[in-house]
């Protein structure tokens, strides 16, 4: 095969925001997970998931932080470059780290544009509803396309309290059903729908044209988002609408424990693994 049918093939099947709406259409799930370097990067797009987002999480899993706040824009920026390097396939969405959008519309279109331009994402996202709908507005008008998120807004946890679910009560639900509309009507492509009751994940996935992306929001959403780390078993701790689909944590502690056994009794380098 050709260099040029190969590029060819390489791009009609590359995931686009066209072909993940043509998913809700048909009610096909998707699938979206974290990413923040090449090697990840690489491993989950060539096992298919469809979207990868290189998340303001970063500041938990791969910086220690106790909360997304720190993030800056230069390090979503860094990040999302490594894992453009790896994707040929996976939208790629670079995350709006807390204080790159907040001031107002001219610094969201400047954010999203230096994402777009330096980190090499597809696609940006920002959290909030009706309060960054011009904002959006601002950033679709500039070419961009903009996932939102609603919900459990992880850089509002000050003004929540804490990591809080959201949504509950009357009055609670229909503030995120009215901040998701609002991001519908200024044109977001999708949205993320996080630590809400499933039957207002469900109401707001018939409500919105777009698709919804759920954590913690229940099976009824047209896709569905987990941290990497959560996913692989690479933290102590996950929250319980969390399943981990495997432990690496513990293998790379034994693989660890084998390596300073080896070392300590001089098994490694073996012959194998010497020149001559």
């Amino acid at each position: 095969m050709s260099t040029v049918t190969t590029a060819s093939a390489t791009r009609e099947h590359r995931i686009t925001i066209r072909s993940l709406a043509s998913r809700k259409s048909k009610g096909e799930p998707f699938t979206m997970l974290t990413a923040y370097d090449f090697t990840f990067a690489r491993i989950f797009d060539e096992a298919g998931v469809d979207v990868l987002l290189v998340g303001d999480s970063l500041g938990n899993v791969v910086q220690g932080n106790d909360t997304t706040l720190p993030v800056t824009l230069d390090e979503v920026i860094y990040h999302t470059r490594l894992v453009a390097r790896g994707v040929r396939r996976a939208l790629i969405v670079g995350d709006m780290p807390f204080g790159s959008y907040q001031v107002g519309p001219e610094d969201a279109v400047r954010t999203a544009i230096r994402l777009v331009k330096e980190g090499g994402a597809h696609a940006v996202k920002l959290e909030g509803g009706v309060d960054v709908a011009d904002s959006v507005r601002r950033i679709v008008l500039a070419q961009i396309p903009v996932m939102g998120h609603v919900g459990l807004t992880p850089q509002s946890v000050n003004r929540m309290g804490g990591y809080r679910v959201q949504g509950r009560g009357d009055e609670g639900r229909q503030r995120v059903i009215e901040d998701a509309l609002a991001l519908e009507a200024a044109g977001v492509f999708a949205i993320v729908l996080e630590g809400i009751p499933e039957d207002l994940g469900k109401e707001i996935t018939a409500l919105v044209s777009v698709p919804t992306i759920g954590i913690g929001a229940g099976v009824h959403c047209d896709a569905q988002v987990l941290v990497m780390h959560d996913l692989l078993g690479l933290n102590d701790w996950t929250p319980s609408f969390v399943k981990q689909f495997a432990n690496l944590g513990a293998e790379a502690s034994k693989a660890a424990r084998a390596y300073i056994d080896e070392v300590t009794n001089r098994k490694f380098p073996g012959e194998d693994h010497v020149y001559r």
